[in-house]
């Protein structure tokens, strides 16, 4: 009796805590639901600028710093001034910039090229089917961790790694006589928690490259932040996630699903199997596969003469300034398009010309969200920049910070944990990025830290926090899929799985960034981690 009234009273204990954790995730999600829509947000924030322009220009706000004289073209001390966008001037400006300000935001036209690429790898099937094709022949052992860097890699196309690969995960988990939960947590960590790590430059690196762009201009109009600025350092962070995600999904997170209850799916046994490919998606990838490699092989010969048309003119370097780094989109555009277009035509997703219009105008289609945030988001941006208020911001805040004397990695660790908890409450990395990149990419350089190091360490807060934060646009998706494998899943069981990733993550991540800073390892090509 006394142990059957311990272990009563224990459950109530659990069923408590329970109850306290979905409160008080109701209570962040409610928080996070009054924010309004990125674009009211962007609005807000510009109309917030213009009236912030006019009293600061009503109490002569100003500070001093060595700043690039745009028309000697050479660093020197300045004094700025606040100017006044509600001004007779200002609203001339505002009315005669709106078009410009829109066409000229840098990454708009990067990422609708890239989107043609990705949207004909997606629609065709290609992704999908190469995914599946490598998870159908890894053996048991190394089933984890290529879940896990699979995860990662689809963040070239994120939707494929939410929608395709983590309910494949539980699936292939399955198949192996693991708990599904275990191989979606895998799945989501490796496509969401890391989703700033990568072998290849993916959409999320032209959209943040051309905000942080837009940032340093604020100091220096003629830097430029490359969608490769990162490149280096989200590789190794590649290694770094997949070894961490996989350490903890077998040490932590199938330990404590334990064995599987069947009794508690919501699929039927066909569901749960890994099904075969065809003999005509087996082909198409071989043949579209062999085509990839090709063009590969292809590129890097067009790479080796000293004289290609790849390099730069002047110099001959790969690197630097040349055609093969200026045209890294297109390039990577060209080589998700060729293959997806020829697996689509020999399994005949696209049948004539006809469907693969279709599909480029499907993948266009997606990004009107982004076309019309984009929009607001150039404005406030202008205006932050008009307004000389980021600069003075960033003259204040560098003094400030160079006066307590904080070591750079110390201080890149506190900017990496700030960024982690504004993802709880505002999932869009671009929307972030908008706000944060005009202060803070211009406050670092001030302190001769480079606009890739900060922009780098703004991604591993990003995404670390991404997949505890039911704000995210997918975790709702994601916890729909659990619930088709235990239908008591809740919001609760899904953060108390994922929260040792992102603990793990963050921890992990902030230790490379800070040995990567001490070693003065260059971030991406020609890129240093100091200016």
């Amino acid at each position: 009796m006394l142990k059957a009234n311990f272990q009563r009273i224990s459950m109530e204990k659990t069923k408590r805590k329970k109850n306290f954790l979905n409160r008080t995730l109701d209570r962040v999600e409610i928080a996070g639901n009054k924010l309004p829509h990125p674009v009211t947000l962007f609005f807000y924030l510009a109309i917030f600028v213009l009236l912030l322009s006019f009293i600061g220009a009503s109490v002569e706000w100003s500070a001093s710093g060595e700043i690039l004289n745009r028309v000697t073209n050479e660093v020197e001390m300045q004094k700025i001034t606040v100017n006044n966008l509600l001004s007779k001037e200002g609203l001339v400006y505002i009315l005669t910039s709106m078009l410009s300000n829109f066409t000229g935001f840098a990454p708009l036209g990067v990422v609708l090229v890239v989107t043609f690429g990705i949207g004909m790898a997606e629609g065709s099937g290609f992704i999908s089917a190469a995914v599946k094709k490598t998870v159908s022949v890894t053996p048991k052992r190394l089933i984890v961790p290529v879940v896990v860097f699979l995860g990662i890699m689809s963040n070239v196309a994120s939707v494929v790694g939410y929608v395709v690969l983590v309910p494949l995960g539980a699936i292939i988990f399955m198949s192996y006589n693991k708990h599904p939960l275990a191989g979606m947590a895998a799945a989501f960590a490796g496509a969401s928690g890391g989703f700033s790590a990568n072998l290849l430059i993916g959409a999320i690196d032209p959209l943040l490259s051309g905000i942080s762009t837009e940032g340093a201009r604020i100091l220096d109009p003629s830097y430029v932040v490359d969608p490769t600025g990162n490149w280096f350092f989200m590789m190794a962070s590649t290694v770094v996630i997949t070894i961490v995600g996989t350490i903890i999904t077998e040490k932590i997170v199938e330990p404590r699903l334990g064995i599987y209850d069947k009794s508690k799916a919501q699929v039927t046994q066909s569901e749960m199997e890994l099904g075969n490919m065809s003999q005509i998606e087996n082909k198409a990838l071989k043949v579209s596969s062999i085509v990839l490699f090709a063009m590969l092989i292809g590129l890097f010969l067009l790479c080796i003469p000293k004289t290609s048309f790849l390099r730069n003119i002047q110099t001959g370097s790969l690197v630097s300034g040349s055609a093969l780094m200026k045209g890294i989109i297109p390039i990577i555009t060209i080589m998700f398009f060729v293959p997806s277009v020829i697996y689509g035509k020999i399994t005949g997703v696209y049948k004539s010309e006809k469907d693969i219009a279709a599909q480029m105008g499907k993948s266009m289609s997606t990004m009107g969200g982004y076309i019309a945030l984009a929009f607001v988001a150039s404005q406030f941006i202008s205006y932050f920049e008009k307004t000389n208020i980021g600069i003075i911001i960033a003259l204040k805040g560098a003094k400030f910070l160079g006066s307590i004397g904080i070591w750079p990695p110390l201080l890149m660790v506190i900017f990496v944990i700030l960024a982690s908890l504004l993802n709880l409450f505002m999932g869009s990395a671009s929307a972030k990025w908008v706000i944060m990149a005009p202060v803070f990419i211009p406050m670092f350089m001030g302190l001769n830290i480079s606009p890739e190091m900060t922009q780098a360490a703004f991604r591993i807060g990003d995404s670390s926090t991404n997949i505890i934060t039911p704000l995210m646009d997918y975790f709702p998706l994601i916890l729909a899929f659990a619930k088709k494998y235990d239908e008591d899943t809740g919001i609760g069981t899904m953060i108390s799985t994922m929260l040792p990733y992102s603990v793990g993550f963050l921890i992990f991540w902030a230790v490379l960034l800070v040995i990567w800073m001490v070693l003065g390892l260059p971030l991406g090509p020609g890129v240093g981690v100091y200016m």
